[in-house]
């Protein structure tokens, strides 16, 4: 006699089924909690997370930032898991890897997840002047056996062409640093600031960083978009969007105000909290630091919870917990804010998000 299943049992297994595969479509994954990317000058998929992570399906990213649209459409987890553009098992031979017109995707690496950031177009482009410092950030503390960083040659445009090994020309190199010696030591990770020099050049250029971390054969890729000729590295907009600042080294803060020559008094500042995502057991946080009607020089936020707070990630500030408190100050290059002017940070926390007490005082 054959065997029947009951069909109340099938009905509640489809459910069961189904509603598996909703949660899937339905809620985006926590990004990464370890590894690392390049943040200034910003690499494509960090960029994108920073400018439109907490608004990702707003329309207007459409037209005010196409490439990133066009990322975000192919495949969000690229820009959630902004610190996971890896290969593995390389063992240096990077040509050998990855193909031409490949090379911001690490070859397709993760069955394509990475895929759009090959996209030939007009991404955005960080302003930096010949001189500028690469932060490297490395949330899992790796450490590195070398860091290599590159530049297009002058004849390359990046709007117009695939990037292709050929293309670049060596500008920088740090050898095996541990992550102790690098050069921030952070609250969520590490960061290496390495001075690159590209004198002579103007216009847009592509950066292009691989980092060899220590812990195994992982081989990380990133690229970021540049226009050689600004003034200085940050442009007048960096303290809207800090993953745009080229560098996390004290010498560049004070040009992101063009009234730091002499002494900026530093004014009051405000706070605004919103929740860009959540998932089963963790939300990620988005807090907008606003100047008042003067200058700020530094910021410091306090946001105090009815209960106590664990932050497993942070970003653009350096963050630390104490019971129901999550305190927060700028980081290096996203302190000093004109008047009106605004920056943003973010954290990943546990739990299921509530509203804050917020208070923000210019340091």
């Amino acid at each position: 006699m054959p065997n029947v299943v009951p069909k109340k049992f099938l009905i509640s297994a489809l459910v069961a089924v189904l509603a598996a595969v909703l949660a899937v479509f339905a809620l985006p994954s926590s990004p990464a909690a370890a590894h690392g990317n390049v943040l200034s000058p910003a690499s494509r998929n960090y960029g994108c997370f920073e400018r439109w992570g907490d608004k990702f399906q707003a329309p207007e990213m459409a037209t005010e930032d196409p490439m990133c649209y066009q990322a975000w459409q192919a495949d969000p987890q690229a820009m959630w898991n902004w610190n996971g553009l890896y290969r593995e098992g390389v063992a240096g031979n990077h040509q050998g890897a990855i193909p031409d017109g490949q090379l911001c995707s690490a070859g397709r690496t993760q069955n394509g997840r990475y895929a759009a950031m090959d996209t030939i177009g007009d991404w955005k482009a960080t302003t930096v002047a010949n001189s500028f410092t690469l932060g490297l950030f490395d949330g899992a503390r790796h450490g590195a056996d070398y860091i290599r960083v590159y530049v297009t040659k002058a004849s390359y445009n990046p709007v117009t062409t695939a990037l292709k090994w050929s293309d670049l020309e060596l500008v920088s190199t740090v050898g095996n640093t541990p992550a102790a010696q690098w050069t921030q030591q952070l609250s969520n990770g590490v960061q290496m600031d390495i001075p690159v020099s590209v004198p002579g050049r103007s216009g847009r250029a592509m950066v292009y960083t691989i980092w060899q971390a220590s812990h195994l054969d992982q081989s990380y890729y990133f690229c970021s978009d540049v226009n050689f000729g600004g003034v200085s590295s940050p442009t007048p907009s960096a303290s809207v969007t800090p993953s745009t600042s080229p560098s996390t080294s004290p010498s560049t803060s004070p040009s992101t105000s063009p009234s730091s020559t002499p002494p900026v008094p530093s004014g009051a500042c405000s706070a605004a909290v919103s929740v860009a995502s959540q998932w089963s057991g963790a939300y990620q946080a988005t807090v907008t630091v606003t100047a008042g009607s003067a200058a700020v020089k530094g910021w410091a936020v306090t946001l105090t919870y009815g209960a106590a707070q664990t932050v497993q990630q942070s970003w653009n500030a350096t963050v630390l917990t104490s019971g129901s408190q999550i305190q927060a100050s700028n980081a290096a290059y996203n302190g000093a804010l004109s008047a009106g002017g605004s920056t943003t940070f973010g954290f990943i926390a546990g739990g299921t998000p509530s509203t804050p007490a917020v208070t923000c005082a210019a340091v």
